[in-house]
């Protein structure tokens, strides 16, 4: 289950599975993109009052190991392959002039779409995200090698589900600074336990994460010339705000604003600075 406050439970059939996704609103489509191990439920606090502002909010599950439903056997899920879940998924449903807010690895894997596959995306919102070599950044390295051990995925479920440890930096712990609902903590960590599925999902993308994705996307991205907010948390502990400085050097157009007392899940523990933000960025877009 998923928070009412995300709206009506919708699915898309992708060429690499199915996706289930959650739409509140009219008017301009705003689609979220989370990171690994968390899910829609992420935006929970954001998308009503974006919704009452005006904005059609789609807040998908993607595959990274919070979703309930696992892709196709065969489905390319590497982060080149997220790429294209991310620009399918606008495909399918036929979306133009899409707004991205995207955060964590859900950030990085923007950027490799981005990338690829712009052409239906107007604007991007960037909240603290994995970036040139921080892919991961360096207390999540040992992720990759583990997923390359066959039947590391279980083990791992077992313990991300010792609440004792969801405060440490490994997990929760400099991703926000307030404790989340113990719903919201099952919501992300549960699935993954409960599917092999969602096991083999996870694993595909983790054994090839790599920095040179995001290295050669951001030489890619020096071509992106549409509007780009950076919205970074300036107490944020995974990835400093001089990867932030960098990318705005990069990105042709694009702004960066330091958000006080978060870390890097903004819409967990500043909702309304992501709302106030988003807002006014359209504002500028529509003037």
């Amino acid at each position: 289950m998923r928070s009412a406050s995300l709206g009506q439970e919708r699915r898309v059939t992708l060429p690499q599975g199915e996706v289930r996704y959650f739409e509140r609103g009219e008017g301009r489509t705003v689609v979220f993109v989370h990171g690994v191990l968390t899910n829609a439920d992420l935006w929970r606090a954001v998308v009503p009052e974006l919704a009452a502002a005006g904005f059609r909010c789609l807040a998908p599950d993607w595959p990274l190991g919070a979703h309930d439903i696992p892709m196709r056997r065969d489905a390319d899920l590497s982060p080149a392959g997220h790429a294209n879940v991310l620009a399918d998924f606008l495909a399918a449903l036929d979306l133009r002039d899409v707004i991205l807010v995207a955060n964590d690895t859900g950030g990085a894997l923007t950027q490799l779409m981005l990338a690829r596959r712009p052409e239906r995306v107007d604007r991007v919102v960037l909240l603290p995200s994995d970036c040139f070599e921080y892919f991961f950044p360096p207390i999540f390295k040992p992720l990759p090698p583990l997923a390359r051990v066959p039947g590391s995925m279980l083990p791992l479920a077992a313990l991300l589900r010792v609440r004792a440890l969801h405060r440490l930096p490994i997990l929760f712990g400099w991703v926000t600074k307030r404790v989340l609902p113990r719903e919201i903590a099952a919501s992300y960590l549960w699935p993954l336990g409960r599917s092999a599925g969602v096991r083999r999902d996870l694993r595909k993308l983790l054994r090839d994460v790599h920095p040179r994705h995001t290295l050669e996307a951001a030489e890619k991205l020096r071509g992106f010339d549409r509007p780009v907010l950076l919205l970074w948390g300036s107490e944020e502990k995974l990835f400093p705000i001089r990867l932030a400085r960098r990318l705005a050097a990069v990105l042709p157009n694009a702004r960066l604003v330091e958000v006080p007392d978060t870390y890097t899940f903004v819409s967990e523990d500043r909702p309304e600075a992501v709302v106030a933000h988003v807002v006014e960025f359209a504002d500028v877009m529509a003037d």
